[in-house]
């Protein structure tokens, strides 16, 4: 159990490190839509909704090298839900309506 909470709070941490790295302030060079497959190391975390109490964060990694994927590998870990709250939203008629929506965990990551 200790293992596991240790690698929650790991996985938390990194997650949070790669998204403070992104700034609104970067020069635009700093941006891309690609990876670069020749030597990068790709990085997407997901949020799943497991069940009213449980979320998933999916972090899926893809080690690019010489063009070609050399590894990929997925991280599965189980958190609390953060519950539901009421939310506005327009109906198809155009109208506000108030519906209870799931709420959502932001990420944050830095990379240094």
């Amino acid at each position: 159990m200790k293992n596991i909470s240790l690698y929650v709070t790991a996985s938390l941490l990194s997650a949070v490190l790669l998204l403070i790295s992104c700034d609104e302030e970067q020069k635009p060079e700093d941006l891309t839509n690609e990876v670069n497959k020749n030597g990068a190391i790709e990085t997407s975390v997901t949020v799943e909704h497991l069940d009213s109490a449980h979320d998933v964060i999916v972090t899926k990694h893809a080690v690019w090298a010489w063009g070609s994927n050399a590894s990929s590998f997925e991280h599965r870990d189980t958190v609390p839900a953060l519950g539901s709250a009421p939310t506005t939203v327009k109906d198809v008629a155009g109208y506000d309506k108030t519906v209870e929506a799931k709420k959502e965990y932001e990420i944050f990551i830095t990379v240094k």
